[in-house]
């Protein structure tokens, strides 16, 4: 009989393409999860790999083997997980990324309640506006909008990541109203320049009946982080697009004011990502199941909407 050990060394290092990420993944010293894959091979009699200083690849014999194993695999380690959960409370370091306006605004004030109900789970939160490497930089998960899925990972939508135009009121107090998102152009513009591309980023707005303008901002003042451009905003430097729940707190408070009610930016949705929806340490779990269960109470999903002006 083969061990699971032997069994999910493979299984990783096939999916990750290396024995450097299946060992961050499974805990694992790269030369473990190689001495794993040597033992299942000696023990097959096959060769699962094609092994070179550069990359990882399957034989053919790998690929059969891989297609046969891999959801048993996944649906053992799933009742181990499930047993080991009835029996252990949740514990250890819980690592998330997140981006700071949102992850300070909406996902902090939950640390005390959650803290209470786990109280053997040691936080350690990092409030950043990039996209992390959930397995090579050994996060649990990350919370965030527009992540390139990479392979095994995957990811739990929580709300829309809907863009909207908003000013301050003293700055709208001597301008036209926009009618329309090409009327934008006609105001000072505070636009965002891609940490990714080092270009401005340019945005579509939609309305309810399907219609799609491109907005194409003045480039009065050019910003590389939605804090810096809400904080502009409320200067009354001029106008912006960012993010419906990043600006909800000021448009409640009457500090800024929407513009356009009746369109907005569709970036995809707000979500959870992490590394595999199977054998999730509880702490995981619990915490992706926290969040989930609040921004459902907190009616965040219909609150960040900006089709709801």
């Amino acid at each position: 009989m083969e061990s699971l050990a032997n069994l999910e060394s493979f299984v990783r290092s096939a999916e990750l393409r290396s024995f450097s990420a299946a060992a961050r993944r499974l805990g694992l010293t790269p030369a473990g999860v190689s001495r794993n894959v040597a033992a299942l091979e000696a023990n097959l009699k096959l060769r699962l790999f094609h092994r070179s200083t550069r990359k990882l690849t399957l034989t053919e014999a790998g690929e059969r083997f891989l297609i046969s194993i891999r959801d048993h695999l996944e649906q053992l380690q799933m009742a181990i997980a499930d047993a080991s959960t009835e029996q252990a409370k949740p514990a250890g370091i819980l690592k998330i990324s997140m981006g700071p306006t949102f992850g300070i605004g909406y996902i902090l004030p939950l640390l005390p309640e959650f803290m209470k109900a786990y109280p053997l789970i040691r936080p350690e939160w990092m409030f950043e506006n990039r996209q992390v490497d959930l397995i090579a930089e050994g996060y649990d998960a990350a919370i965030g909008g527009g992540f390139e899925l990479a392979q095994g990972i995957v990811s739990r939508p929580l709300a829309p990541a809907h863009l909207i135009a908003v000013a301050s009121p003293d700055y709208m107090r001597n301008q036209v109203p926009p009618t329309d998102p090409s009327s934008l152009a006609a105001l000072d513009g505070i636009v965002m320049r891609s940490l990714r591309t080092g270009r401005i980023t340019e945005r579509q707005m939609r309305n309810a009946a399907g219609e799609l303008q491109t907005v194409s901002l003045k480039e009065t003042i050019i910003l590389n982080d939605p804090a810096a451009m809400r904080a502009s905003a409320l200067l009354g430097l001029g106008v912006t697009l960012i993010a419906k729940p990043d600006a909800l707190p000021d448009i409640e408070s009457g500090r800024l004011v929407r513009l356009l009610p009746s369109w907005w930016v569709d970036a995809g949705p707000i979500s959870i990502y992490y590394a595999s929806r199977n054998l999730l340490p509880s702490k995981t779990r619990v915490f992706i199941d926290f969040v989930v269960e609040h921004f459902e109470r907190e009616g965040y999903p219909k609150r960040f909407a900006g089709s709801l002006g």
